[in-house]
């Protein structure tokens, strides 16, 4: 049975090159698309090329030398298909589409591309400034992607403010509206609901927002410049006023972007930075000689991809997307596929756009300056996501709270003391330990105060705080993250001072205040006022009232075990298991104080002489 499933295999196989000969011998030589299959018929390959035939043969060829990335995509390929196309560029159109729909293992590709959002103008007789994050082919105009939202946020506001556009969703209630909305009234809108403005005057105002959103403000500011004299001119100084203060925020904003250079040009300057599987491509953009914004965007590649193809991946699947086109992309290095890049361009925006590798001068410095930007967005990126994984491993509390006091560390292990006495009469103290925001009753610890005379609440946790502590560093155990006393800032600044001398100057100590739930820090006169519904506050609360029950029952059995040793103790012929009788039978020592010798007489265990002892004990007089 063995030999038969290796002989059909290898008639599957055979079966299967036989297949891929026919196909490789009707491959058309022109451009196109190819999609590479492994042994489950799964696309793990799409590629673009200007002559399908030589391309799709060479992974086919066993002598002939390749990169180490074919090489590998080689020993998979089990099957292909192919789309031919008019031109390279509409190749690397239908390239990155398939790419996007399909994954591949083997190809560059950047990380949710879909989410990015664009600022657009809405195609309609009287447009909007809206947030989208799709583009479609609708006639509106697009600009973007921004991988900043908070900057994108803050540009839209400005645009609100310094061009008056409406925001109402729809047109179509405008006819039922009495009168416009508020925006009419603050110089928001010009009033398009009610025909104060039509759409040609409507549309200058669109051009206006498409210069500035394209980051060409000269001619914007010279064509509001002379609208104001104009304006002014005529006597419509309530017109001059509304241009004057355009004018002056469009240049407080010009003035912000730094001169990137001395010619006034439009250009895209773009970094490529790599570690592992993870690439970051970031995208300077001058224009008129001034950087209006950088751009980072995040692609997964291959191990075996090379430079080039990772670069040419980047270019692709960001231009695609882009609106704002530069008159020059200056680049790290060439990129494959750079001809059909270079003609789709051309065709996308209706001239050429050079395409240069600096290797010395400005242009050099621009693209230097460009991938040490990628760096650093890597690396940030690294380093966030490894914070992420430490932080997914502590709960909320731990994280929330490390937060709010400003830790180097989260306190996933938190001690807290509470002292518990009445008028210093059998004073005790109680450590309670928090570990990940839950109780670890196996650590918990009660202390005997033994130095402090008097009700002296300060003193005493100075004093068990210092045990507490001293022990550790006999012992080199452990040090907890975070020191939680309960009270206010006299406990605390005793706390600190017995730390201080055990050389723990760098413990954190913080004190909870119970009557308003303040959190008091070293050194500081204020408190951290903490929300109510912080699941921080709520932690510490849960430790400082565990720490309180955990003192006030320690309290309790040790205040009721001296009573009763006074009393029952010093009594003959009432050793410690007739002693527990009558506490359990009477209950206290007032009760067996106030009971006859009969009463005595029938609690279990008593004899008529043990009796006898305790009630004279307790009544002298009646011997």
């Amino acid at each position: 049975m063995a030999v038969q499933a290796v002989q059909a295999d290898q008639a599957d196989q055979a079966d299967q090159r036989t297949q891929i000969e026919e196909k490789l011998k009707s491959l058309p030589g022109k451009p196109g698309v190819y999609l590479m299959k492994d042994a489950r018929s799964r696309i793990i390959y799409v590629g673009k090329t200007r002559a399908l035939r030589q391309r799709i043969r060479a992974y086919f060829q066993k002598n002939r030398p390749m990169d180490p990335k074919a090489v590998a995509l080689a020993s998979r390929i089990r099957d292909f298909d192919y789309v031919a196309t008019e031109s390279e560029a509409d190749a690397l159109l239908l390239e990155d589409h398939l790419i996007k729909e399909h994954r591949p293992r083997y190809n560059v590709m950047l990380r949710d591309d879909k989410s990015f959002p664009f600022i657009m103008l809405t195609n309609e007789a009287f447009p909007r400034v809206v947030v989208t994050r799709n583009v479609r082919a609708d006639g509106a105009r697009y600009f973007g992607p921004y991988t900043n939202v908070k900057a994108m946020r803050r540009t839209i506001d400005l645009v609100r403010k310094v061009f008056p556009l409406r925001t109402c969703p729809s047109a179509k209630a405008w006819p039922s509206m009495d009168r416009p909305c508020l925006d009419y009234y603050i110089d928001r809108c010009p009033g398009p609901c009610k025909g104060h403005i039509d759409e040609e005057g409507y549309g200058e105002i669109i051009d206006q927002v498409c210069q500035f959103l394209s980051g060409r403000t000269k001619d914007l500011l010279k064509q509001l410049k002379e609208r104001m004299a104009q304006a002014s001119g005529q006597l419509q100084f309530e017109l001059a006023g509304r241009l004057r203060d355009q004018i002056i925020a469009i240049e407080k904003t010009t003035v912000r972007q730094r001169a990137f250079t001395s010619k006034e040009v439009d250009r895209d300057i773009i970094g490529i930075a790599r570690n592992g599987n993870d690439v970051c491509g970031a995208v300077l953009q001058v224009r008129e000689g001034k950087l209006l914004g950088k751009e980072h965007f995040f692609l997964t590649a291959p191990e075996e991809a090379t430079e080039p193809e990772t670069l040419g991946a980047f270019l692709t699947q960001y231009y695609l997307a882009a609106q704002l086109w530069p008159d020059e992309i200056l680049l790290t290095g060439e990129p494959e596929g750079i001809e059909a890049f270079r003609e789709w361009t051309a065709r996308k925006r209706g001239s050429k756009v050079d395409i240069a590798v600096p290797r010395r001068g400005d242009k050099a410095a621009m693209v230097r300056l460009a991938v040490q930007n990628a760096e650093l967005q890597l690396n940030t990126h690294a380093l966030k996501r490894a914070e992420s994984r430490v932080r997914r491993s502590i709960p909320a509390s731990v994280g929330s709270l490390q937060e709010v006091l400003d830790l180097a560390i989260p306190p996933r292990r938190i001690e807290t003391f509470d002292i518990s006495n009445i008028q210093g009469s059998d004073p005790v103290a109680s450590m309670v330990c928090f570990v990940d925001g839950r109780p670890r009753k196996t650590d918990y610890r009660k202390f005997k105060v033994k130095d402090v005379i008097g009700p002296n609440d300060f003193a005493m946790m100075q004093e068990v705080v210092g045990r507490r502590y001293r022990r550790l560093l006999d012992e080199s155990k452990p040090l907890p993250d975070l020191v939680l006393i309960d009270g206010g800032k006299g406990q605390l600044s005793s706390v600190r001072q017995v730390l201080n001398e055990l050389g723990l100057v760098d413990l954190p100590v913080i004190g909870l205040a119970k009557r308003l739930e303040e959190v008091f820090r070293p050194g500081q006169s204020e408190p951290i006022v903490i929300p109510r519904s912080s699941p921080a506050l709520k932690m510490l609360m849960q430790a400082r009232d565990e720490a309180h029950r955990f003192a006030v029952t320690f309290h309790r059995q040790r205040r009721g075990s001296r009573m009763i040793r006074s009393e029952l103790d010093n009594i003959p012929g009432v050793g410690p298991k007739r002693k527990q009788q009558l506490i359990l039978a009477l209950g206290s020592v007032e009760r067996i104080r106030k009971c006859t010798e009969e009463e005595l007489t029938a609690v279990k265990g008593m004899g008529k002489e043990a009796a006898r002892s305790v009630y004279r004990y307790f009544h002298p007089e009646v011997s």
